[in-house]
């Protein structure tokens, strides 16, 4: 993803709760089992595979049987290796002993578990962007290397659509529409695939959003043994109907972005992030450059860092990283301490405001003093009031009028650059022209930086044609009185 704007922030369960889920996980328990298990008698070949005649053993000492018994066995001698698990002692004769990192799963930190998780991580994530052993086994030449023309496959490609399809996953379990609710593979595959500013997909496009559901299929079942994620595999018998269908056009399955109720849905595939899947895709875009903010980052800094940090949050949130704040502050220094970085005049100061507000709202009346300070305060004794009132609190002074307009367009600021044109600023711009006559006529005057700004989107969002000329006319009555 090349976009570097801000990622919603994650909710993320603590690192002792993390570390116990990666222990948990399949591969990385095998993995940990294999290293136990290996002796000075554990040969490895020049891959750092276990050799082929020790497979048995290691699947016995797994607990593994059946058909897939020895590459199960394989790959989570490969994750040990990977991992640190294990240690090549001598390359020349293949001898391994138990690796240094193995100490750290049962004697280090929860960090250091989850350390040798994510290296377990990357190994299966390069992994499942490697296509099917037996084409490349096929496709290699002579001189032993491979002929990636001959298989269709970019290396890199194919680990960016992977990467891809994993941050567009993230979006949708941290977004508050479907917080960590399972996602339809097709269209999982199709955010990747087809443009979002598309009408009706194309026959190709779809055969693409097909073609993808399949590869991510077989990397969804790879990724579920780390831990990753939980999957319901596409239905197999899905496969043998698309074959039938393939003659009109429609694909592996059909049309995926065809109208389907729940239970066909499910059975093109469900995918959802683990607890411990969301700290792993968000380290790696962090590791990638990400700004991926997680609830709980701010806790230990200052208001100001709080109120700017919280700024685009979505308000549940919002609501969680400042109830953490708090929770580490007494009431009355909480509030000083927010108040003081509510001010300024600034692009940003609107929004801070509000989210000091939205903060003061969760303090209790211990921080009373603090409010009262601010009474007279031209940028907060506004907010003040406000405060102060809603707790039944006796001798708050009235505001005077011009404190009541500036608190208004303060107010609006806000709401433009927290949401935008939501349907709450519409109500709330249709309710002040409603609710106050002459609003325009005395609101131009008001000496607030985003004045102008603000009554220009009255303008701009009021449905009456009529008012939203006299708000036009206000807001250009507001330049020219600051000479802009």
């Amino acid at each position: 993803m090349s976009d570097r704007s801000p990622l919603p922030p994650v909710r993320l369960a603590s690192e002792p709760e993390l570390a116990r889920d990666a222990l948990a996980t399949p591969l990385l328990a095998r993995a940990a089992r294999l290293a136990r298990w290996a002796g000075p008698a554990t040969r490895i070949d020049a891959g750092g595979a276990l050799v082929e005649e020790q497979l048995p053993a290691a699947a016995e000492a797994l607990g593994l049987s059946g058909d897939d018994a020895a590459a199960e066995a394989s790959e989570a001698w490969r994750t040990a290796v990977d991992t640190g698990l294990v240690e090549i002692t001598d390359e020349d004769t293949g001898a391994v002993a138990a690796g240094a990192e193995l100490r750290l799963l049962t004697g280090g930190s929860p960090r250091d578990v989850l350390t040798v998780w994510l290296s377990a991580l990357d190994a299966v994530l390069a992994d499942a962007a490697v296509p099917d052993l037996d084409g490349l086994i096929d496709a290699m030449d002579e001189g032993g290397t491979v002929d990636f023309g001959s298989l269709q496959w970019d290396p890199q490609a194919e680990a960016e659509f992977l990467d891809g399809v994993l941050t567009n996953l993230y979006l949708l379990t941290v977004g508050e529409d479907r917080p960590g609710g399972p996602v339809p593979l097709p269209a999982l595959a199709a955010s990747v695939i087809v443009p979002s500013d598309m009408g009706e997909p194309t026959n190709d496009m779809l055969q693409q959003v097909s073609d993808a559901m399949m590869r991510l299929d077989d990397q969804f079942r790879l990724l579920e043994p780390v831990g990753l994620v939980e999957y319901r595999p596409v239905d197999e018998a899905l496969l043998g109907e698309g074959d039938a269908e393939d003659e009109d056009g429609s694909g592996a399955g059909g049309d995926p972005s065809a109208p389907v109720d729940e239970v066909d849905v499910s059975r093109y595939g469900m995918v959802r992030l683990t607890p411990l899947g969301l700290y792993g895709v968000r380290a790696r875009l962090l590791d990638a450059g990400h700004d991926a903010p997680a609830v709980g980052d701010l806790a230990d800094k200052g208001a100001d860092a709080l109120l700017d940090g919280t700024a685009a949050f979505p308000p549940a949130a919002a609501h969680a990283e400042t109830e953490q704040w708090l929770a580490l502050r007494e009431p009355l220094a909480a509030a000083t301490e927010l108040l003081a970085a509510a001010r300024g005049t600034d692009a940003g100061a609107p929004l801070r405001r509000l989210r000091c507000q939205q903060a003061l709202s969760l303090v209790g009346p211990a921080a009373e003093p603090a409010l009262r300070d601010v009474l007279d305060d031209r940028e907060l004794g506004g907010l003040a009031r406000v405060w102060l009132t809603e707790r039944g609190l006796a001798d708050v002074p009235p505001p005077t009028e011009n404190m009541i307009f500036w608190l208004t367009i303060d107010t609006v600021a806000a709401q433009l650059a927290a949401e935008g044109d939501s349907a709450e600023l519409h109500a709330l711009v249709q309710g002040l022209a409603e609710q106050h006559s002459g609003f325009f006529a005395a609101a131009w005057r008001v000496d607030h930086p985003q004045t102008a700004d603000v009554l220009e989107a009255m303008g701009r969002l009021h449905p009456d044609k009529r008012i939203a000329k006299e708000a036009r006319k206000a807001a250009f009555k507001a330049r020219s009185a600051r000479g802009e």
